[in-house]
């Protein structure tokens, strides 16, 4: 028997030392709900949980950033809301200057209205605004400049557009549908063909009253018939050098045809009695950096590496004829908007300017017929202008919505994955702490009944 070293109270001491450690931790995994509170209870785990935190927060922050964007998409489309309602206004005044029952002083003051709410667009384009970001003065997305050149009316570009210079050449100018009628003279408009007449073009009816013997009342009634008849045409001339009929837009989507009478051929509007006057526009054709471009109407769309550049051009002859129409600059703004928790995870959101000289529409003239005519098809253009970029920005929310969706999901499925790596089984661990306790207390136990055993020897030495 020995005194010096008491092997079963150390044995016992090592013991309680290590239950007593077990016990400590177990008691902080349950206290604080996690299986690796330091890198010595999972190394890896760590790494791997901390990974997946970033991603976490990332993606809740992207989600963030998403629902800003929805925002801001949200307020730029108001506002281009209200333009859109100004245009109508503005297409509805030009369509009522452009009839003749106007007087000067009536048209005076519709162009006084058409000032003002020339001025009121200027105004939501310079001034709307989200989180003091200018949205709708160009500063926010694509913008084209074309050098000086009276024969063009708009260049555009959008998003897809590289930034960068585009040489534009025309090679053939838009047309309208046209007819040229020949002379009639006043021994034409005998019976029958005095009195209501009836002439259908493009399938519709043009009635008007012919004058027997008078030529140029007849051609003048008739004129003033298709020209208040919101047909999309346009008539002018008269009977001693023919009456013309012009589509109001240009482009191979407009057309005339002239049903043949015998009326039509008294008049000089077709050959006889039955054989139909035709015609059908002519697109603007050209290219764009030396690729052709897609031509409609007076529009050229770029196609290939000039994707996103739009020019709208003027219907000259003239000019075409002389070829090229010059340079247009394209610079990018767009808005980025970081929709993932990793870089170059973003879209971009390009929100054109949206005043009256880029929509086309500055210093419309109403004051006189022909200047009333041609603002329609001006304000038809503004229309269309704001129509695709609410378009282009209402499926930005879309999609920034879905995206939203795949970030949450994304997020739940992470959180889910870092949750299985770091948090602790509050049932399991329950275990192991009341095993590790009741092994503490054994194992005092079993040190006082070691400590005990040396005093054995005391029984020898009496």
């Amino acid at each position: 028997m020995i005194i010096n070293n008491n092997m079963n109270a150390m044995n016992a001491h090592r013991n309680m030392s290590f239950n007593t450690t077990q016990t400590g931790k177990s008691m902080e995994k349950l206290s604080s709900g996690l299986r690796i509170n330091r890198a010595g209870d999972d190394a890896a785990g760590l790494a791997i949980s901390e990974k997946m935190r970033g991603q976490i927060r990332g993606l809740d922050q992207a989600t963030r950033n998403s629902q800003d964007s929805i925002s801001l998409i949200q307020t730029a489309e108001g506002a281009l809301n209200e333009t859109h309602s100004i245009l109508q206004r503005m297409r509805e005044l030009a369509v009522q200057s452009g009839n003749d029952t106007n007087t000067v002083d009536d048209r005076n003051e519709i162009q006084k209205e058409i000032s003002q709410l020339t001025s009121e667009v200027d105004r939501i384009s310079a001034t709307t605004e989200f989180n003091t970001k200018k949205l709708l003065n160009g500063e926010s997305g694509s913008k084209a400049n074309f050098g000086s050149n009276a024969n063009v009316l708009m260049a555009s570009a959008s998003e897809q557009a590289a930034a960068g210079t585009y040489a534009v050449v025309t090679t053939t100018a838009a047309e309208q549908a046209l007819t040229t009628g020949a002379t009639f003279a006043n021994a034409a408009i005998t019976a029958p063909l005095n009195g209501a007449q009836t002439v259908k073009i493009n399938n519709q009816n043009i009635n008007f009253n012919a004058v027997a013997g008078d030529a140029e009342a007849t051609a003048t009634n008739f004129i003033n018939a298709l020209n208040s008849a919101n047909v999309g045409l346009t008539a002018n001339g008269d009977a001693a050098n023919g009456i013309d009929l012009n589509s109001l837009k240009y482009g191979s989507d407009q057309s005339i045809t002239i049903e043949a009478s015998a009326i039509t051929a008294a008049m000089g509007l077709t050959t006889d009695a039955t054989t139909n006057t035709s015609d059908i526009g002519v697109d603007v054709a050209g290219t764009i950096n030396g690729v052709a471009a897609s031509g409609k109407g007076t529009t050229l769309t770029g196609s290939g590496a000039s994707t996103g550049v739009s020019v709208t051009l003027t219907n000259t002859s003239a000019s075409a004829a002389a070829g090229a129409r010059g340079d247009v600059v394209v610079t990018q703004n767009a808005l980025t908007a970081q929709i993932g928790a990793n870089a170059d995870q973003n879209i971009s959101i390009s929100i054109s300017s949206m005043s009256s000289s880029d929509l086309g529409i500055a210093g419309l003239d109403l004051t006189s017929q022909s200047g009333a005519n041609s603002a329609i098809t001006l304000v038809d253009n503004a229309i269309k202008s704001v129509s695709g970029e609410r378009s282009k920005l209402g499926s930005v929310q879309n999609r920034l919505e879905h995206t939203i969706n795949n970030l949450s999901v994304g997020a739940e499925n992470l959180q889910a994955a870092e949750s299985r790596v770091r948090d602790v089984d509050m049932a399991k661990e329950m275990m192991s702490f009341t095993k590790n306790n009741i092994l503490n207390q054994a194992a005092q136990a079993m040190m006082a009944q070691s400590n005990s055993q040396p005093q054995a020897v005391l029984q020898l030495l009496r």
